[in-house]
């Protein structure tokens, strides 16, 4: 399943707000730098669909705040 995220980097406080079915408002504490906020939205949709993080893939978006993750249970 993809799913769409929007990513706000650097947030003060994390939180996630689903816009719809496949559509999710993240923002993170990580910075925006060495991939290190990119890992934490996959870690936070892992646990949101109870998965390991090695489930949730990148596909798009990757120096973009809109990103497109693939969720597969493997």
């Amino acid at each position: 399943m993809y799913v769409r995220v929007h990513v706000q980097p650097g947030a003060k406080k994390e939180s996630i707000e689903q816009v719809s079915e496949t559509e999710f408002h993240i923002a993170v504490r990580e910075k925006a730098e060495r991939n290190l906020a990119n890992g934490r939205v996959r870690e936070l949709l892992a646990r949101m669909y109870g998965l390991e993080s090695r489930d949730v893939r990148l596909v798009s978006g990757h120096r973009s705040p809109n990103k497109i993750f693939d969720i597969t249970k493997k």
